[in-house]
């Protein structure tokens, strides 16, 4: 009959689910490890960790999202940058424990399921797995008719990683004197966007479609600029380098995310003229009215991720980096007090 209701009727297409993982295995596929022991399409992924040489293994993992930056990404149409997003802010955080990376997995809830658009989503997440080294394990799509608004959904990620035991960085070899160096963001990363809407989309009324000429572009390339991944050059700094601390810059900004690995009485001064800020936060201050305090505590200004070192190595990772095609700079100084940070003209 005609009338029979189906779960399509109801919203749910399976058919376009199918095609949605037949377009996404190729992707999953290009970005596995050896340790990989198959492909997509079972019950759950497996993964045969290397453990040899390691003394006392431990698994470290991590979850984030995109956030409200999605609300670009709809509002454009373009969906191949929110993935790199997702990737890493899930393993910039484990990699501040000194893990590595060893598989990702995400998490896709659309109102409709277009299978063109999982494919471009889940382009941009191969693509940030393979810059960070981790595999695409496995993931979840889920079409959810009334949930989501049309052409919109959420996407979520999973990390695991692996560091041993005598090698975690948790901060507490932090030392009065030691060197903050940060290493540079490409832009906003993936945090603040409530804000960032509100005060340039909303009340300034700027469009995302306008050419800005301080930023080079129109607002929404800047603003789907994907968050940068520091696996690789941070991983090869650790075998070089004696870290003794390392910050994932996200939301709360330096404030915030720098007083997590500080030991107690101890503080992180920060001179705010030691980098080149990238232009965006010109604009949100400026234009959007912003008070420079709550610029940093929303935003990374400029600087994505930190590393606490003695001054006499300081340089040399400055190098490092520097041969990584990675901006670095020394942002600051350990000194004693009460634990949090300083920054300087705030």
């Amino acid at each position: 009959m005609s009338d029979e209701m189906d779960y399509k009727k109801a919203g749910v297409d399976i058919d376009a689910a199918d095609a949605a993982v037949e377009r996404i295995k190729g992707l999953a596929k290009s970005t596995f490890r050896s340790e990989v022991l198959h492909g997509l399409g079972g019950f759950g992924g497996m993964f045969v960790p290397n453990l040899q040489g390691m003394k006392e293994p431990v698994l470290v993992s991590g979850t984030d999202g995109v956030g409200t930056k999605l609300k670009i990404a709809f509002a454009v149409e373009r969906h191949d940058t929110v993935g790199i997003d997702c990737v890493a802010m899930c393993v910039n955080d484990i990699l501040v424990q000194g893990a590595e990376p060893l598989f990702f997995l995400d998490y896709l809830a659309v109102g409709k399921l277009k299978p063109e658009q999982v494919e471009e989503i889940v382009t941009g997440v191969a693509e940030g797995c393979r810059d960070a080294g981790c595999a695409l394990l496995g993931g979840e799509t889920a079409e959810m008719p009334g949930f989501y608004p049309a052409g919109e959904y959420d996407l979520a990620g999973f990390a695991v990683g692996l560091v041993d035991r005598e090698n975690i960085i948790d901060g507490s070899n932090i030392k009065n004197g030691d060197v903050v160096i940060g290493l540079a963001s490409n832009g906003l990363h993936s945090n603040g966007f409530s804000l960032v809407r509100k005060a340039l989309l909303e009340e300034a009324g700027l469009l995302l479609t306008d050419f800005q000429p301080g930023l080079g572009m129109t607002l929404a390339e800047e603003m789907l600029r994907p968050t940068y991944i520091y696996v690789k050059p941070v991983l090869q700094a650790l075998k070089k380098f004696s870290i003794r601390g390392m910050a994932h810059i996200t939301g709360g900004g330096l404030p915030d995310n720098l007083p997590r690995i500080l030991p107690s009485g101890l503080q992180a001064e920060i001179d705010p003229n030691a980098w080149m800020e990238p232009a965006i936060f010109d604009l949100i201050s400026e234009i959007g009215e912003v008070r420079r305090s709550e610029m940093f505590r929303t935003f990374n200004m400029g600087i994505g991720y930190c590393l606490f070192v003695s001054p006499q190595e300081a340089d040399g990772l400055l190098k490092h980096f520097s041969g990584h095609h990675l901006t670095a700079y020394k942002i600051g100084r350990v000194e004693s007090g009460s634990s949090g940070v300083v920054i300087k003209d705030l």
